[in-house]
């Protein structure tokens, strides 16, 4: 296995995490439903939103898998494997849901249930009943159930690496990376993520774990490409070959989206076809754009840079506080009636500035580094 770093994943994983902060803000304005919503939502935004919504979880459970096989390589052995991803996704995921996600259910109630206590009553009263309030789960992990889902996934593969011997594991490597070689990488798997939409039968993601199953077999596919990446660096072979043809392939797969997305904004309804066809091009969408992204990524960005490792180490911390953040400023931004623009201009400098401060903070006091993330020193 090679073991050289690959910067570019680095920076893919840098910038999937920042799109994932910039979508949410996006939530704000969007007309689909959110925690917090500006008083005049914004039907043109559903454009750029959908543009990175097929394909934005996904590329975050790639390059975790990639990042996870490097750890796995690094550590040696599966029960260290398991031992650190549980520390360092498991302290954060209990951490976020009893202490920086709470304002966010207590915002949607306040807003959209017209819920009448304070913060502070909400927290202690309310928040750790282990049931429902005006149909909404508490306590809950809102937008960390990707960590939940992350910590099942390495515990599988923690699981299999100990139980399957190397030499098995080996050969099923090499088969896979047989199968993806080439145009392999583009068809198959979004042939299994077809296999997956058509035997789903209409489900919809609840992000409950429990009842997902659609979903754990639609992400745990890339999480599996991710690591083959790494294991196998073959693969970048393909991915250097194909990313231009994926490009294309998401972009005119984008252009069916945007197509009918238009035709329903405008009320000139399809036939009911139309939602088929709308389904299948954001899949196909969805993954090539992702082949496109792995391919940018290789191509141009596999060098190091000075602030590479700090912008590396930051991104979780980010994840874990940003939603909180855009959530509370949406609020306040809802109360004063702000504009759409300086609404997104606020929202955003709000955002990043947050999110650093929650960062360099945390970093540096040597208690914290764990519930943020972060290794202790």
């Amino acid at each position: 296995m090679n073991t050289r770093r690959h910067y570019g994943m680095d920076w893919l994983r840098i910038a999937a995490f920042g799109l994932l902060i910039l979508y949410h803000i996006g939530m704000f304005f969007v007309p689909w439903g959110w925690h917090v919503k500006i008083a005049q939502p914004l039907e043109w935004v559903e454009f750029p939103m959908l543009a990175t919504n097929s394909w934005r979880l996904a590329l975050l459970f790639l390059v975790s898998g990639y990042a996870s096989a490097a750890l796995f390589a690094k550590l040696g052995g599966s029960g260290a494997f398991a031992r650190s991803r549980s520390a360092r996704l498991l302290i954060p995921l209990l951490f976020g849901a009893v202490v920086v996600i709470p304002p966010q259910p207590w915002v949607e109630l306040v807003t959209q249930h017209g819920y009448a206590q304070s913060l502070g009553a909400f927290w202690t009263g309310d928040y750790f009943r282990f049931g429902t309030l005006e149909g909404i789960v508490l306590p809950t992990w809102q937008h960390l159930w990707f960590v939940v889902y992350l910590w099942v996934y390495t515990m599988l593969a923690a699981a299999v690496l100990a139980w399957v011997p190397a030499a098995v594991r080996g050969r099923i490597a090499d088969g896979a990376a047989r199968l993806l070689g080439g145009v392999g990488l583009l068809i198959v798997p979004l042939l299994w993520w077809l296999l997956v939409f058509v035997a789903s039968d209409g489900h919809v993601e609840t992000h409950a774990l429990l009842d997902d199953g659609p979903a754990h077999l639609h992400y745990l596919m890339p999480f599996f490409v991710g690591w083959l990446l790494r294991v196998r660096p073959v693969l970048f072979v393909g991915v250097a070959r194909w990313w231009r043809a994926a490009l294309v392939i998401a972009l005119g797969a984008f252009g069916v989206v945007a197509a009918i997305l238009w035709l329903w904004q405008q009320g000139i309804y399809p036939p009911d076809w139309a939602r088929l066809p709308f389904d299948i091009a954001r899949l196909v969408q969805g993954w090539a754009a992702i082949v496109a992204l792995v391919g940018i990524a290789d191509r141009f960005a596999n060098r190091d840079h000075p602030r590479r490792a700090m912008l590396a180490e930051a991104v979780f911390p980010f994840y874990i506080i940003h939603q909180t953040i855009i959530v509370v400023v949406g609020w306040y931004l809802l109360k004063a009636n702000v504009a759409a623009l300086p609404a997104f201009l606020i929202l955003l400098a709000a955002t990043v500035t947050g999110c650093w401060l929650f960062y360099a903070i945390g970093r540096s006091i040597g208690w914290l580094r764990p519930l943020i993330g972060l290794q202790r020193r």
